[in-house]
């Protein structure tokens, strides 16, 4: 689990564990083990293309960036770069001790602002273009993702989700770019104004 072809870190055997638990919490509909497992696909094929200057960071940052998941509360960032912040990394000291904890926290922090930031260093742009990446995914893969977070929001009143729903997915429509990096601009930025479209019925 939370294997990539680039894996540029080891992670101890209970750490994999405990982010497994998390992960796979039952009220997680989409922000789960696949998510992140779409995004390490993500990070190899930058890795493959691109290449990353701090593979190391994003790819924690990837694995804990929604380690801690409540839907609506308004700190799980904040929580999940903290247990980032705490947890060792590799089963190699001299390896864990070269790992930056502080862009790891900062990567992590940013995803908090999905949909309002207007640039990005060029790595945190690709690590959080890596996360939005679904918005630009295939119609079928669009929809389960959008199905999937209504269920993840079961509990907020049908009117009240809409509203926001609605708001969030008009505002990455309304942007010039939705992606921050040309990679995943040039790739997926018609594609999520076409997914955009759809699910706001315009």
């Amino acid at each position: 689990m939370f294997g990539c072809r680039h894996l540029p870190v080891q992670l101890p055997h209970d750490l994999v564990v405990q982010l497994a638990v998390a992960y796979g919490e039952p009220h997680r509909a989409y922000h789960n083990a696949a998510h992140i497992a779409a995004l390490l696909d993500w990070f190899d094929r930058v890795g493959d293309d691109v290449g990353w200057q701090q593979p190391a960071e994003v790819y924690i940052a990837i694995l804990f960036h929604d380690a801690i998941y409540e839907p609506g509360a308004k700190d799980n960032e904040a929580r999940s770069a903290e247990w980032a912040r705490k947890s060792s990394f590799s089963v190699d000291p001299a390896v864990d001790a070269m790992v930056s904890r502080a862009r790891v926290t900062e990567l992590i922090a940013l995803t908090a602002r999905h949909g309002h930031l207007t640039s990005a260093d060029p790595e945190a742009a690709l690590f959080l273009d890596c996360d939005m990446s679904i918005i630009g995914a295939p119609p079928a893969e669009f929809t389960a993702y959008d199905e999937a977070i209504r269920l993840e929001y079961h509990s907020v009143p049908s009117d009240a989700y809409r509203t926001g729903r609605r708001a969030f997915l008009a505002g990455l429509l309304a942007k010039p770019r939705i992606f921050l990096s040309e990679y995943f601009h040039s790739r997926l930025d018609a594609q999520a104004r076409v997914n955009l479209t759809a699910a706001l019925g315009t």
